[in-house]
């Protein structure tokens, strides 16, 4: 991609913030579409996105109104789980014609209800970032960085996301093509609900996890139902290897704080059920017992309705 397409973000939170800022500092047209708080703050003042290296000011457009996204060539959706189909039916009236929307989301379902909710078949992609809106219009980046995209089965070639690999690659993102994209998604969402609800219940950071042996045994519990639960759906998954990467994860990440955790803490909707809730909802429907994944998924429940924000 020798010229910079027009980028959007539809759901400019962390991870949407962290990816469109990037581009736009790499020097990619970017309009990040939020919330009123965190775009007027990027509006005015630009985003701030705080590294380890120190902090930077990234000039970007910001708007809360969704008809930012007319004109852009490429969009990348990262609204949370929960408002998938709401933000989907949203942003279709102003999508331009040819325009190639990316979904940046935890869970394995997103482009199947993009799909039923609007006919658009967006591209799935895996994300390993560790990133909060720390205040308004100001992000802390904690640990990696780096996407895997691909589509699914019967679905455009894997040859044109090529150059979307490109953009990405080109602002200094690290961006891997998958043929098999479907096993990427559970093996994100495996360790997604190895530690996202630890995470939130507890209120510990990722390395903080690892090394307490009695929930490193909760976590393989989980991974292992998340693997057959997988295998029963038809995605191959290897158990030990996936064990491994999730604590290489958590040694990559360890100041991570998971983003269930953050949205506890702000009293917001948690994504639950399409990381433990879901792997519960499958097992169940396929007659494999999911006890690991049912507890968290429970006990995430109980302390959302509680409705106590907590301070991150």
């Amino acid at each position: 991609m020798d010229e910079w397409p027009a980028v959007a973000v539809v759901g400019a939170g962390a991870v949407g913030c962290y990816f469109g800022g990037m581009l736009a500092q790499a020097g990619a047209p970017v309009t990040l579409i939020g919330r009123p708080a965190h775009m007027e703050a990027i509006g005015g003042g630009g985003l701030v996105v705080e590294k380890a290296a120190g902090c930077q000011r990234i000039p970007v457009r910001a708007t809360s109104d969704m008809a930012g996204v007319h004109g852009s060539q490429v969009v990348l959706f990262s609204v949370k789980t929960v408002d998938t189909e709401t933000a989907a039916r949203q942003m279709g009236p102003f999508l331009s014609p040819g325009a190639t929307v990316l979904s940046l989301q935890n869970g394995v379902d997103n482009v199947d209800r993009i799909y039923a909710a609007t006919g658009l078949r967006a591209v799935p992609v895996a994300v390993y970032v560790a990133v909060s809106m720390s205040a308004p219009g100001r992000l802390k980046h904690a640990g990696r960085g780096d996407l895997v995209m691909g589509h699914r089965r019967g679905w455009p070639p894997l040859s044109e996301l090529e150059p979307l690999a490109g953009m990405f690659k080109k602002a200094g993102i690290p961006c891997k093509i998958s043929n098999a994209i479907e096993a990427e998604l559970w093996a994100k969402m495996a360790i997604n609900c190895a530690y996202n609800a630890i995470s939130a219940l507890t209120r510990a950071r990722y390395g903080s996890i690892i090394g307490f042996e009695p929930l490193c045994e909760i976590m393989r519990r989980v991974i292992a139902e998340s693997v057959a639960v997988a295998r029963a759906e038809g995605v191959a998954l290897d158990d030990p290897e996936l064990v491994e990467a999730t604590f290489r994860l958590g040694e990559a990440m360890s100041g991570a704080l998971s983003s269930m955790a953050q949205d506890i803490g702000r009293g917001r909707a948690t994504e639950i059920d399409s990381l433990n809730g879901y792997v519960s909802r499958r097992g169940s429907a396929l007659g494999i017992p999911t006890p690991a994944n049912d507890t968290l998924s429970a006990l995430m429940k109980l302390l959302g309705n509680a409705g106590v924000p907590r301070p991150v």
